[in-house]
């Protein structure tokens, strides 16, 4: 498994002069952890703007720098090599950009004016454009992995169904934290233990990049409730799951200051999908032990 990436993620220093924070570098760095530490394959994409424009350029949009016949052609070129990747390697994961760039943008891209639009608009950056069966994910979205899966852990079944939900997260290149893995053993903790597992629990919320929680029954489990309560006050994004499909009020599908907490799915493909994993490209293979998974060779 691989995922191609845009080659600022590996080298900031390719990046225009003066648009790289140290946040972005924190973002990058978490992005490519997460790959090192499922086995993926980071496999830098060519970068068209320092071919075309050389390393020591300036911000600008893409109709004020590139707009020319000459980058059209280099386009052309890269995709070709792009392609032969792709027709020796087999499809990607996803392609990981960097949202706002002219050309390797996912969901946003600095275009430029025409007309009455705005110089920032929605839609892929004109290289990732030419990929567009290829799922594409912002480094941003890509570098929170890090779940706390908030569940009712009472019962046999219950259990059974954290862990399902527990390793489909984890197929899809997630580390889950599952707070029935840690040895809670209700049946005989004292008070000291509860005071280990309530801060062993929340540490473990507020280290998390998101909190999927599962809402089942006639009315939400209290504990996970509170789970989902702590991290809405840390602005923790939520995605909760609830199959099942009584309804608590003439609106609401569970209580409303749950529901509207974060968002709620009532199946598996709908939490990957906001989770923002591309569902059709899903592996079918065990997850990789953790290797380097750096190729670095590709010449921008």
């Amino acid at each position: 498994m691989y995922v191609l990436c845009s080659p600022c993620i590996l080298n900031p220093s390719l990046r225009a002069k003066g648009i790289t924070h140290p946040s972005d570098i924190a973002l990058f760095a978490r992005s490519i952890g997460r790959c090192k530490k499922f086995g993926i394959d980071v496999v830098p994409l060519p970068c068209p703007e320092t071919q075309y424009l050389g390393p020591d350029r300036k911000p600008g949009t893409f109709l004020e720098r590139l707009n020319t016949p000459e980058f059209a052609t280099l386009l052309d070129e890269l995709c070709g090599t792009v392609n032969e990747i792709i027709k020796e390697r087999g499809p990607p994961l996803c392609i990981l950009g960097v949202n706002s760039s002219p050309t390797c943008g996912v969901t946003s891209t600095y275009y430029g004016a025409e007309g009455d639009k705005p110089a920032k608009r929605a839609g892929r950056g004109v290289f990732y454009a030419k990929f567009p069966d290829i799922p594409a994910l912002d480094v941003a979205e890509f570098s929170k992995y890090r779940i706390y899966l908030a569940a009712p852990l009472f019962s046999e079944s219950e259990r059974s169904y954290n862990s399902a939900i527990s390793e489909l997260l984890r197929s899809h290149y997630f580390e889950v934290f599952l707070p029935q893995d840690t040895g809670d053993n209700h049946a005989v903790r004292d008070r000291q233990e509860h005071v280990r597992i309530y801060n062993h629990n929340r540490r473990a919320i507020r280290d998390a990049d998101i909190i999927v929680a599962i809402i089942d029954g006639a009315d939400a489990d209290s504990g996970t409730a509170w789970e989902m309560g702590y991290a809405a006050a840390l602005k923790k994004p939520i995605v909760a799951i609830r199959t099942d499909f009584r309804m608590t009020g003439s609106h609401e599908r569970v209580n409303l200051m749950l529901e509207q907490t974060g968002t709620v799915v009532t199946n598996k493909n709908a939490l990957l999908t906001a989770l923002g994993v591309p569902v059709d490209k899903a592996p079918e293979q065990p997850v990789k032990k953790p290797g380097t998974g750096i190729i670095t060779s590709f010449e921008i």
